[in-house]
């Protein structure tokens, strides 16, 4: 049986709920606020609005291993929250739960990702060495480049 892996981190940002939700939105954003270190880029994505049943392609490197992953939208509440789902990649499971709540003159945003990996035992091990510290120091970046962007200090929630 799968044993799951759940990140959750809260974020306020000082802008409306509106612009928030559509720069998160905009899939190529993406880029932005994900690591250097990742050599992140979207390879292609579903033409149109992002909305549910989007699908994105891209490609990184981890550890100097490619990888290719697809995600899709599963669920689309603008400008409230969406869910993108991993369809093909290196996990078992990736479900990504982004939530944005106006909130003291801004938004607060909540991510919540659960995951499990593969190979059971083997996959266990391999996340308590390295993975769940990959997760974290991703997060963490995406956390501190999303404050740049909005100009807030990136561990304050009101």
């Amino acid at each position: 049986m799968a044993r799951f892996h759940t990140l959750r981190q809260e974020q306020w940002i000082p802008r409306p709920i509106d612009e928030v939700f559509a720069f998160f939105a905009d899939a190529g954003n993406l880029e932005e606020i994900t690591p250097p270190w990742l050599g992140f880029r979207i390879l292609a994505i579903t033409p149109g609005p992002v909305a549910e049943g989007t699908e994105i392609r891209y490609r990184l490197r981890l550890h100097g291993i490619p990888i290719f992953w697809r995600t899709g939208i599963r669920l689309w509440q603008a400008p409230r929250r969406f869910v993108d789902v991993q369809r093909s990649g290196p996990y078992q499971l990736w479900h990504h739960t982004h939530r944005f709540e106006a909130r003291e003159g801004g938004t607060k945003m909540t991510d919540v990702v659960r995951y499990t990996l593969p190979f059971g035992f083997l996959g266990r091990i391999v996340h308590a060495m390295k993975v769940r510290g990959d997760v974290v120091r991703i997060f963490d970046y995406r956390r501190k480049r999303i404050g740049e962007l909005f100009a807030t200090e990136p561990n304050s929630v009101p």
